[in-house]
């Protein structure tokens, strides 16, 4: 059964960095895109980033272009989020998942994404 389980999470003041780690397993991990997604409280599930395959290739949302940062290992079978510059806003519960994705708008997109993981809370404090 594909597992994918995150870590990292935790209470971070305004401004303070967390690393968000997706440790993937039963599947072929390098075959996949990885995707991170975030639902903050009130609000719906949105698009954080995502990474292709090889990890040439990454893609953000506005929110956090210039102060998150994808990337994976494929010999680990791990895909990172280093978020630095955190805000308030960006308090919430951060999912990790998996799709075979290979067209530029599905990478932004939950529903092309078979595999998710628990999630983990981030919670930025002002």
């Amino acid at each position: 059964q594909v597992q994918l389980v995150e870590s990292g999470g935790g209470l971070v003041q305004a401004g303070g960095s967390l690393r968000l780690s997706c440790a993937a397993s039963k599947f072929t991990f390098s075959n996949y895109a990885m995707g991170w997604f975030r639902h903050p409280p009130g609000k719906e599930r949105e698009f954080v980033a995502a990474i292709n395959w090889s990890g040439r290739s990454t893609y953000y949302a506005e929110s956090a272009k210039g102060r998150f940062t994808i990337s994976r290992d494929n010999a680990k079978n791990t895909v990172y989020l280093q978020m630095n510059t955190l805000k308030p806003e960006d308090t919430a519960v951060y999912y990790c998942a998996a799709g075979s994705i290979f067209v530029y708008r599905d990478y932004f997109s939950a529903t092309r994404y078979a595999y998710w993981g628990q999630g983990t809370q981030v919670t930025v404090s002002s």
